[in-house]
Protein backbone atom coordinates (compact mmCIF):
# COMPACT_ATOMS: atom_id res chain seq x y z
CA UNK A 1 0.00 0.00 0.00
CA UNK A 2 1.19 3.40 -1.10
CA UNK A 3 1.54 6.29 1.09
CA UNK A 4 -1.57 7.86 -0.20
CA UNK A 5 -3.21 5.12 -0.25
CA UNK A 6 -2.61 4.87 3.37
CA UNK A 7 -3.44 8.54 3.90
CA UNK A 8 -7.01 7.81 2.30
CA UNK A 9 -7.69 4.83 3.77
CA UNK A 10 -7.17 6.93 7.49
CA UNK A 11 -9.30 9.92 6.27
CA UNK A 12 -12.20 7.17 4.83
CA UNK A 13 -12.45 5.73 8.40
CA UNK A 14 -12.44 8.83 9.99
CA UNK A 15 -15.49 10.12 7.73
CA UNK A 16 -17.33 7.19 8.46
CA UNK A 17 -15.98 3.91 6.62
CA UNK A 18 -17.05 2.93 3.01
CA UNK A 19 -16.57 5.61 0.68
CA UNK A 20 -19.44 8.04 -0.32
CA UNK A 21 -20.91 7.12 2.98
CA UNK A 22 -22.51 10.36 4.80
CA UNK A 23 -20.55 11.66 7.97
CA UNK A 24 -22.18 12.47 10.77
CA UNK A 25 -20.42 15.84 11.63
CA UNK A 26 -20.60 17.47 14.47
CA UNK A 27 -22.14 20.93 14.46
CA UNK A 28 -22.08 22.22 17.65
CA UNK A 29 -21.47 25.90 16.93
CA UNK A 30 -23.52 28.31 17.96
CA UNK A 31 -26.64 29.07 15.67
CA UNK A 32 -28.22 32.23 17.40
CA UNK A 33 -27.03 35.43 18.94
CA UNK A 34 -26.96 34.73 23.17
CA UNK A 35 -28.95 36.60 25.55
CA UNK A 36 -32.26 37.99 26.06
CA UNK A 37 -34.37 39.72 23.26
CA UNK A 38 -31.31 38.82 20.19
CA UNK A 39 -33.10 36.25 18.10
CA UNK A 40 -32.92 37.39 14.07
CA UNK A 41 -36.40 35.49 13.86
CA UNK A 42 -38.71 38.33 12.02
CA UNK A 43 -41.64 37.14 14.23
CA UNK A 44 -39.44 37.44 17.59
CA UNK A 45 -40.58 40.50 18.85
CA UNK A 46 -39.83 44.07 18.31
CA UNK A 47 -37.10 44.07 21.11
CA UNK A 48 -35.20 40.95 19.44
CA UNK A 49 -35.04 42.67 15.62
CA UNK A 50 -34.09 46.26 17.37
CA UNK A 51 -31.21 44.09 18.41
CA UNK A 52 -30.58 42.37 15.36
CA UNK A 53 -30.63 45.76 13.51
CA UNK A 54 -28.30 48.00 16.03
CA UNK A 55 -25.81 45.26 15.65
CA UNK A 56 -25.87 44.76 12.19
CA UNK A 57 -25.27 48.45 11.65
CA UNK A 58 -22.63 48.48 14.29
CA UNK A 59 -20.76 45.95 12.70
CA UNK A 60 -20.92 47.69 9.14
CA UNK A 61 -19.85 50.96 10.66
CA UNK A 62 -16.90 49.17 12.34
CA UNK A 63 -15.43 48.11 8.75
CA UNK A 64 -15.31 51.56 7.50
CA UNK A 65 -18.78 51.41 5.18
CA UNK A 66 -21.57 54.06 5.93
CA UNK A 67 -24.63 52.63 7.03
CA UNK A 68 -27.95 54.71 7.23
CA UNK A 69 -31.66 53.59 8.35
CA UNK A 70 -34.52 54.80 6.11
CA UNK A 71 -38.53 53.79 6.01
CA UNK A 72 -39.25 52.41 3.01
CA UNK A 73 -41.28 55.31 1.89
CA UNK A 74 -38.21 57.44 1.87
CA UNK A 75 -36.22 54.59 0.29
CA UNK A 76 -35.86 56.43 -3.06
CA UNK A 77 -35.29 59.55 -1.79
CA UNK A 78 -32.42 57.91 0.42
CA UNK A 79 -30.93 56.54 -2.92
CA UNK A 80 -31.14 59.81 -4.44
CA UNK A 81 -29.45 62.07 -1.82
CA UNK A 82 -26.67 58.98 -1.68
CA UNK A 83 -25.91 59.43 -5.20
CA UNK A 84 -25.85 63.32 -5.07
CA UNK A 85 -23.77 62.88 -1.81
CA UNK A 86 -21.35 60.96 -3.89
CA UNK A 87 -21.89 63.97 -7.28
CA UNK A 88 -22.72 60.61 -8.94
CA UNK A 89 -23.37 61.40 -12.61
CA UNK A 90 -23.82 57.61 -14.20
CA UNK A 91 -24.56 54.84 -12.46
CA UNK A 92 -24.87 50.79 -13.57
CA UNK A 93 -27.74 48.70 -12.04
CA UNK A 94 -28.87 44.97 -12.37
CA UNK A 95 -31.63 45.44 -15.35
CA UNK A 96 -34.02 43.99 -12.69
CA UNK A 97 -33.36 46.82 -9.98
CA UNK A 98 -36.86 47.75 -9.07
CA UNK A 99 -37.72 50.85 -10.34
CA UNK A 100 -39.08 52.97 -7.54
CA UNK A 101 -35.38 52.90 -5.96
CA UNK A 102 -34.75 55.18 -8.81
CA UNK A 103 -37.70 57.12 -8.57
CA UNK A 104 -36.22 60.24 -7.01
CA UNK A 105 -33.29 60.41 -9.57
CA UNK A 106 -32.71 63.95 -11.30
CA UNK A 107 -29.17 64.20 -13.19
CA UNK A 108 -27.90 60.88 -12.64
CA UNK A 109 -28.14 58.55 -15.25
CA UNK A 110 -28.78 54.87 -14.36
CA UNK A 111 -27.74 52.27 -16.95
CA UNK A 112 -29.12 48.75 -17.14
CA UNK A 113 -26.62 45.83 -17.10
CA UNK A 114 -28.83 44.61 -19.84
CA UNK A 115 -27.30 43.57 -22.13
CA UNK A 116 -23.92 42.79 -19.66
CA UNK A 117 -22.03 46.27 -19.55
CA UNK A 118 -18.35 45.93 -20.52
CA UNK A 119 -15.40 45.98 -18.17
CA UNK A 120 -14.32 49.33 -19.78
CA UNK A 121 -17.77 50.80 -18.90
CA UNK A 122 -17.85 49.73 -15.12
CA UNK A 123 -14.77 51.19 -14.60
CA UNK A 124 -15.66 54.54 -15.60
CA UNK A 125 -19.33 54.40 -13.75
CA UNK A 126 -19.70 56.75 -10.63
CA UNK A 127 -20.76 53.30 -8.71
CA UNK A 128 -23.64 50.68 -8.52
CA UNK A 129 -26.97 50.27 -6.82
CA UNK A 130 -28.06 46.54 -5.62
CA UNK A 131 -30.17 44.79 -3.35
CA UNK A 132 -28.56 41.85 -1.72
CA UNK A 133 -29.72 38.13 -0.53
CA UNK A 134 -28.87 38.41 2.96
CA UNK A 135 -27.06 39.93 5.58
CA UNK A 136 -25.35 39.33 8.85
CA UNK A 137 -25.73 41.08 12.17
CA UNK A 138 -22.72 39.24 13.75
CA UNK A 139 -20.25 40.21 10.96
CA UNK A 140 -21.43 42.91 9.53
CA UNK A 141 -21.72 41.39 6.19
CA UNK A 142 -23.92 41.52 2.87
CA UNK A 143 -24.46 38.57 0.78
CA UNK A 144 -24.93 38.47 -2.96
CA UNK A 145 -26.24 35.53 -4.76
CA UNK A 146 -27.11 37.07 -8.32
CA UNK A 147 -31.05 37.29 -7.40
CA UNK A 148 -33.51 39.84 -8.20
CA UNK A 149 -32.07 43.35 -7.72
CA UNK A 150 -28.05 41.96 -7.57
CA UNK A 151 -26.91 41.62 -10.47
CA UNK A 152 -23.71 39.47 -11.58
CA UNK A 153 -20.39 40.12 -9.51
CA UNK A 154 -18.87 42.27 -11.76
CA UNK A 155 -21.04 44.71 -10.77
CA UNK A 156 -19.87 45.11 -7.36
CA UNK A 157 -16.24 44.10 -7.86
CA UNK A 158 -15.30 46.65 -10.41
CA UNK A 159 -17.11 50.45 -9.75
CA UNK A 160 -15.21 52.01 -7.20
CA UNK A 161 -18.59 52.73 -4.62
CA UNK A 162 -21.05 50.27 -4.07
CA UNK A 163 -24.54 51.37 -2.74
CA UNK A 164 -26.75 48.72 -1.22
CA UNK A 165 -30.02 48.03 -0.37
CA UNK A 166 -30.89 45.71 2.72
CA UNK A 167 -33.86 45.13 4.14
CA UNK A 168 -34.42 44.99 7.80
CA UNK A 169 -36.38 40.94 7.36
CA UNK A 170 -33.24 40.33 5.57
CA UNK A 171 -30.65 40.66 7.92
CA UNK A 172 -29.93 37.54 10.54
CA UNK A 173 -27.87 37.00 13.60
CA UNK A 174 -25.24 34.75 13.00
CA UNK A 175 -23.68 33.60 9.61
CA UNK A 176 -25.36 29.54 10.05
CA UNK A 177 -28.77 31.49 10.17
CA UNK A 178 -27.51 33.17 7.08
CA UNK A 179 -26.16 29.47 5.33
CA UNK A 180 -29.48 28.47 5.93
CA UNK A 181 -31.12 30.84 3.75
CA UNK A 182 -28.80 30.89 1.10
CA UNK A 183 -28.60 28.28 -1.80
CA UNK A 184 -25.14 26.68 -2.50
CA UNK A 185 -24.92 26.15 -5.65
CA UNK A 186 -25.69 30.06 -6.81
CA UNK A 187 -22.38 32.07 -7.13
CA UNK A 188 -21.85 34.07 -3.61
CA UNK A 189 -20.50 36.99 -3.05
CA UNK A 190 -19.68 37.95 1.10
CA UNK A 191 -19.09 41.83 1.54
CA UNK A 192 -18.16 42.74 4.77
CA UNK A 193 -17.07 46.44 4.03
CA UNK A 194 -14.92 48.18 1.43
CA UNK A 195 -12.61 46.20 -0.65
CA UNK A 196 -9.43 46.09 1.22
CA UNK A 197 -5.86 44.35 1.67
CA UNK A 198 -2.39 44.90 3.74
CA UNK A 199 0.56 45.77 1.41
CA UNK A 200 3.97 46.58 2.67
CA UNK A 201 4.12 47.76 6.16
CA UNK A 202 0.82 46.44 6.45
CA UNK A 203 -0.59 49.52 5.68
CA UNK A 204 -3.81 49.25 4.61
CA UNK A 205 -5.15 49.96 0.73
CA UNK A 206 -9.01 50.05 0.16
CA UNK A 207 -10.05 49.17 -3.79
CA UNK A 208 -7.87 46.70 -4.90
CA UNK A 209 -10.53 43.76 -5.01
CA UNK A 210 -14.07 45.84 -5.43
CA UNK A 211 -14.90 49.47 -4.28
CA UNK A 212 -13.48 51.92 -2.39
CA UNK A 213 -16.58 52.48 -0.42
CA UNK A 214 -19.53 50.60 0.60
CA UNK A 215 -23.00 52.08 1.71
CA UNK A 216 -25.82 50.11 3.55
CA UNK A 217 -29.34 51.54 3.33
CA UNK A 218 -30.96 49.07 5.77
CA UNK A 219 -34.76 49.74 5.18
CA UNK A 220 -36.90 49.26 8.30
CA UNK A 221 -40.21 47.93 6.21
Amino acid sequence: MSSRDEVLRRVREAIGGARGAAADVPRGYRRQLPGPGAGADPGAGAEGRADVLALFSERVADHRALVRHVSADDLATAVAAALWGREAKRIIVPADLPFGWLSELDGVRALADSPATDLETLGDVDGVVTGCAVAVAQTGTVVLDAGRAQGRRALTLVPGYHLCVVHADQIVGTVPEAIGRLDPRRPLTWISGPSATRGIGASRVEGVHGPRLLEVLVVED
